[in-house]
C-alpha cells in the first residue's frame, strides 16, 4: 500500500516528498520549534537533510505509514508522522507545526486524520505518542484526539533539555478504544 493523501476541513496531509526538503529546514531551524527537541537550537542543515532523508525512507519501507507534509490554503503548517515502532502492532503519531499555526486546533486536527487513517484503513493495533512531560501543548493535543496517559519514563540525556528532570511521557489508543469513541 503506498503512502495515502489525506484531507480533513482546513489540511491537506501529503505524502513528504524531496521537494519538502526547505519546509523541513525553515521548521527544524525555528528555535520555538525544537524547543523540546534540540534545547531550542535551529538544527544544522545537514542534520535536517539526514532527517528528511530518513523520513521518506519510512514511507518506503512501511506500507502506509511516513511522514506527511501539512498545508492549509497553499501554506506549510508542518509535518505530521505514523511511523513504525519496534512493538510489534505499535504505531507512533507525531506533528511538528511552524509557531504561527499553534493554538488553531491544527495539530489535532491532523493527527485525528491520523488516528482514522491508521485504525479504519491501515488496521494497526494501537497508536501512541511520546513527548517531554513538560510539554504541555503536545501533551493537550494527544488527549484531545482520545490518546490516553499510559506512563511517565526518564531517559538519559547527553545534553539534557530543561524540564528532562520531569521525564518523558508516553500516551496510547487502541483501535478497540477508539472504535468505542467514535460517534
Amino acid at each position: 500500500m503506498t503512502q495515502a493523501t489525506l484531507r480533513t476541513h482546513r489540511l491537506t496531509l501529503v505524502p513528504l516528498a524531496e521537494s519538502h526538503l526547505d519546509h523541513e529546514l525553515e521548521l527544524d531551524s525555528d528555535p520555538q520549534v525544537m524547543r523540546y527537541l534540540f534545547n531550542g537550537r535551529p538544527r544544522p542543515r545537514e542534520d535536517i537533510v539526514t532527517s528528511h532523508q530518513r523520513r521518506l525512507q519510512v514511507a518506503r519501507s512501511s506500507s502506509g505509514l511516513g511522514f506527511w507534509a501539512g498545508f492549509t490554503e497553499g501554506a506549510f503548517v508542518g509535518w505530521w508522522l505514523l511511523e513504525p515502532s519496534p512493538r510489534e502492532g505499535d504505531v507512533e503519531i507525531g506533528y511538528r507545526l511552524l509557531p504561527r499555526f499553534w493554538r488553531r486546533g491544527l495539530a489535532s486536527e491532523g493527527s485525528a486524520e491520523l488516528l482514522r487513517h491508521a485504525f479504519e484503513d491501515l488496521r494497526v493495533q494501537r497508536v501512541f505518542g511520546e513527548t517531554m512531560a513538560v510539554n504541555a501543548g503536545s501533551r493537550a493535543t494527544m488527549t484531545k484526539i482520545g490518546l490516553r496517559h499510559v506512563r511517565t519514563f526518564h531517559q538519559t540525556w547527553d545534553e539534557p533539555i530543561a524540564g528532562h528532570e520531569h521525564g518523558e511521557v508516553e500516551y496510547a489508543i487502541t483501535r478497540e478504544e477508539w472504535t468505542l469513541t467514535r460517534p
